[in-house]
């Protein structure tokens, strides 16, 4: 089963306490999260095969889904877990479903409406976590016309939207008020920003989802989001995996085929996959992973059930190399949000 959550109150916090083995994991965030640290993500998770995707992994456990507009399976993969529901695998409130804004729905008419959108291809009325997905704004295109509206304009170009984030956000707080989100986030910030919205934020962000794996170890930003009471969930926890199919991997060797990470799998008698994701976990992260294959999918999960030496734990951080793979920069100069 699911890694699991206690809260325990704390002034106007909560104490987020984790059991994972005999590892216990805490840090301060704010009342309303209640999320599972182990979750399954659904990028790249194809059409064809997403409904069964999501009843399967339910099926086996996993009850944090992480999803996306961009990624144009919304609607499938609310036919897995509407199945799975029917069946009585799952209620509603059991299974966590965290979804995404796109860059080109961040001014404050359109907002509301991506999310009902998104949640209507779920079949949900409301989702458990609601992120803003980049902290970049791109010019508006109805999802009538092209959905997912994706990076590029109706010319194959790219074009930047002057939208402040504070007008986004201040939207994004009212889709709390009004029951569509019961939380609220970002993803792929950095400090400078996560300082600017709680300077003004009515509902702080409870959540930051970040590329965070040992070539990308980002112990800064993780510092500074326990000192603010946010937590993080990390995405790409495998590093090149996921990108090598999309000719993006920059050439990095595989984190899965590391000969240092291979080493400590084979001494803990656990897959490379399972201490990846333990390195994480222990860190306070939560994780993601995606996997097409059943067994591994299965695997992913019980990365719950053993603990690291402090000693692995270093060795695996030590192979820091700063690589960012998803990088809007790669895409458009002027996109250079982690300059």
């Amino acid at each position: 089963m699911a890694t699991t959550v206690t809260l325990k109150r704390t002034g106007d916090k909560v104490r987020l306490v984790v059991l994972a083995a005999t590892q216990r994991l805490a840090y301060d965030v704010p009342l309303r999260l209640q999320m599972p640290l182990v979750g399954f993500g659904l990028w790249k998770v194809t059409k064809e095969t997403c409904a069964d995707t999501v009843y399967n992994a339910i099926k086996e456990g996993y009850r944090l889904f992480d999803g996306a507009s961009d990624y144009g399976n919304e609607k499938e993969a609310g036919e897995g877990l509407a199945r799975a529901i029917k069946d009585g695998l799952v209620k509603r409130e059991d299974v966590w479903i965290t979804s995404k804004l796109w860059n080109t729905n961040h001014a404050k008419e359109h907002v509301e409406e991506a999310c009902k959108y998104s949640l209507d291809l779920w079949g949900l009325e409301y989702f458990d976590l609601y992120l803003v997905h980049f902290p970049i704004s791109l010019e508006y295109i109805p999802p009538s016309t092209k959905f997912p509206q994706e990076w590029w304009g109706l010319d194959g170009k790219i074009h930047p939207n002057k939208i402040p984030l504070q007008e986004t956000w201040t939207v994004m707080e009212t889709l709390v008020d009004k029951g569509l989100a019961k939380n609220i986030g970002l993803s792929n910030c950095q400090g400078s920003i996560l300082l600017d919205v709680h300077r003004y934020a009515r509902i702080e962000p409870q959540v930051l989802q970040v590329e965070l794996h040992p070539y990308l170890t980002q112990e800064p930003l993780i510092k500074y989001c326990k000192l603010l009471g946010l937590a993080i969930t990390a995405y790409s926890s495998f590093g090149p995996q996921s990108y090598v199919e999309l000719g993006a991997h920059k050439g990095a060797t595989s984190l899965l085929e590391h000969d240092v990470v291979a080493s400590i799998a084979s001494k803990n008698q656990k897959t490379p996959a399972q201490v990846l994701l333990r390195w994480a976990l222990q860190q306070g992260l939560a994780v993601i992973p995606k996997s097409n294959n059943h067994q591994r999918l299965v695997q992913n999960l019980a990365c719950t059930t053993f603990e690291l030496s402090e000693e692995d734990m270093k060795t695996i951080s030590g192979l820091n190399i700063n690589l960012r793979l998803n990088d809007p920069v790669d895409l458009e100069p002027s996109l250079a949000i982690f300059a």
